[in-house]
């Protein structure tokens, strides 16, 4: 079982464990770009935007869609930041992470932590000002539960880390919805329920492929913790819930027949590929497939509900 983390922060010392800058090389826009992780930002946008149309009925306010889509976007990067900047030690000794610019030590912990709280207040002073009080709201709840819940205290010390920081990851297209209809019904709570679902057996298929990193940097991860075999059979609960989504949204009228059909066809592929990985030897192999089909299966759900939003 992997040793459990007790994380200090102190202002001068964190920097003394980072590898210092080459030199002549200095920060350049780039790198702040970079911190936000740009990968996250763009699927977020997609739900937010999907979450947005959904509660429109095509009867779209361009400018609240461009204040929320902006405000989230900001509220999201300011949490990123805040999680490079938390675990910026811990970066060092994972090789997806040891390159980042905190842990090479080419950006000062001062500066992104600076960068964080500005993005933070900006994306939240445009949600409250723009999107409604119930979008701020669940911005707010989303950063707390990245930056607060899943990177300070779960991400370090339980294998519970992934199932509550799903919240935060469900929070975009329930942003997106409710800056539209100013409350929370079922339509936003089976958006919620699809980005909740979705994410751990999404993120136990990267662990699987790099259990041993999680290993070294001492993060208890479900994989590291209880093995593969049983990460593999804790995805299965998950799955099952997701095929329920498509026909609750076609039967209460929120969606149309392709995303009944797609997404339900999408949702029994994916549970067949795991039920199958249960037996499998290869099991990078089998993560690494999963891992890949996991984002095409957000991403083409999204688009259908975009696509398929009934017109009333």
């Amino acid at each position: 079982m992997a040793k459990h983390i007790s994380y200090h922060a102190p202002a001068d010392s964190a920097t003394l464990s980072v590898r210092p800058t080459p030199p002549g090389e200095s920060v350049t826009w780039k790198d702040f770009i970079v911190l936000t992780k740009p990968g996250i930002l763009r699927s977020n946008m997609i739900a937010v935007f999907a979450g947005f149309w959904l509660a429109s009925h095509w009867d779209l306010q361009y400018g609240k869609l461009i204040m929320t889509l902006l405000g989230t976007m900001l509220v999201m990067a300011s949490s990123c930041v805040f999680n490079n900047y938390f675990d910026r030690e811990l970066d060092t000794k994972m090789e997806r992470t040891k390159n980042r610019a905190l842990p090479t030590g080419k950006m000062s912990p001062k500066t992104v932590l600076w960068y964080a709280v500005i993005l933070g207040i900006a994306g939240l002073a445009v949600l409250f000002g723009f999107s409604g009080i119930l979008a701020g709201l669940f911005g707010i709840v989303g950063m707390f539960v990245y930056v607060v819940v899943y990177t300070l205290w779960l991400k370090r010390s339980s294998t519970w880390s992934t199932s509550v920081g799903a919240i935060s990851g469900a929070m975009p297209p329930v942003i997106g919805y409710v800056a539209v209809t100013g409350s929370v019904d079922l339509g936003a709570i089976l958006l919620f329920a699809m980005l909740f679902l979705w994410q751990p057996p999404h993120f136990w298929a990267l662990g699987i492929r790099r259990v041993e990193e999680y290993r070294a940097a001492g993060y208890p991860l479900l994989p590291v913790v209880k093995g593969i075999p049983r990460t593999k059979l804790q995805m299965l609960p998950y799955l099952v819930l997701l095929i329920p989504i498509p026909i609750l949204m076609y039967l209460y009228d929120y969606t149309g027949m392709w995303f009944l059909v797609i997404g339900e066809v999408l949702s029994l592929a994916w549970l067949f590929m795991a039920l199958k990985g249960i037996r499998s030897q290869d099991s990078d192999a089998w993560a690494k497939k999963v891992f890949l089909f996991s984002i095409n299966y957000l991403t083409i759900n999204l688009i259908v509900i975009i696509l398929d939003t009934v017109r009333f």
